[in-house]
């Protein structure tokens, strides 16, 4: 059974840093990437940053140059900085197996505020 657990959530005050792990476990076919969402209330589920299993990076427009996606084996991290107010967000994991399978975490909150 795949599990995501992710951890690092929290408040902030703007300007600051948080980091998001998510740990992959139960996965028997290989990954063809891993990588962060986020949502608001009304809003669609948007791409933060997201990982290849060759190690290409994506990112949303919004967080270039503030976020680092990183992943080691089965487990990918969200180094944020500089965070805003508007990054306020569920986050989510997200895995995407190469035989089109998705996977998603229960969601971390990230509240940025003063």
């Amino acid at each position: 059974q795949v599990q995501l657990v992710e951890s690092g959530g929290g408040l902030v005050q703007p300007g600051g840093s948080l980091r998001l792990s998510c740990a992959a476990t139960g996965i028997t076919f290989s990954i063809n990437a891993m990588g962060w969402y986020r949502q608001v209330p009304g809003k669609q589920r948007e791409l933060v940053a997201a990982v290849t299993r060759v190690g290409s990076t994506n990112y949303g427009d919004s967080v270039k140059g503030r976020f680092t996606i990183s992943r080691s084996s089965n487990t990918v991290s969200l180094q944020m900085n500089s965070l805003k107010p508007e990054d306020t967000a569920v986050y989510y994991c997200n895995v995407n197996l190469i035989i089109g399978r998705d996977y998603w975490g229960q969601g971390t909150q990230v509240t940025v505020s003063s």
